[in-house]
């Protein structure tokens, strides 16, 4: 078991794409989704990760990663896998000692773009880039086993616009 210490921001532009260092393609579906956890198959290419993640509302979590056959994570996400898969394109942007995940959403949920940064402590310093939006790491909505059943394509227009420049258009309502 590990603490994850993860921060979600929205992103306001695409100065972000010229500090790419390294970019890879994701599937992943949810397998059960309870207040307690979420569970979750993820495939890369040929690698894939069963995953089961506190639901604990916060910057820190409990989460347990395990790698599994790639044939495995296939049939459990055709047999199990309900709503939507999550698929992106998950860019890797060093900034000083840091890196953020640029995740670029695809399918249901394209135009969406959230940056995350992982952390050593909840409270540390990080460098925040112009190009990086409001928080929203207490806001459900734009967690990925929300966005396997409320995708960002179903989400209301006017919404869509306003989070595409950055910023969170409600007031952080979950």
């Amino acid at each position: 078991m590990s603490l994850e210490i993860e921060r979600k921001f929205l992103v306001r532009d695409d100065r972000w794409r010229g500090q790419v260092a390294e970019s890879g393609h994701l599937r992943q579906g949810y397998l059960a989704n309870a207040p307690a956890c979420s569970v979750r198959v993820r495939v890369a290419g040929h690698l894939a990760w069963l995953s089961v993640k506190g639901m604990q509302p916060g910057r820190v979590r409990d989460e347990f990663e395990y790698e599994i056959p790639g044939q495995d994570a296939e049939h459990m996400l055709a047999a199990f896998g309900g709503g939507t898969l999550v698929e992106k394109i998950r860019h890797r942007v060093p900034i000083g000692r840091h890196e953020f995940e640029v995740d670029e959403f695809l399918g249901a949920n394209e135009g969406l773009v959230i940056a995350e940064i992982e952390l050593d402590r909840p409270d540390e310093e990080f460098p925040r880039p112009p190009w990086l939006g409001d928080e929203v790491t207490d806001y459900a909505r734009y967690y990925n086993f929300r966005l396997a059943d409320a995708p960002f394509r179903g989400w209301p227009e006017a919404l869509q616009r306003t989070v595409q420049q950055g910023q969170d258009a409600n007031g952080g309502r979950r």
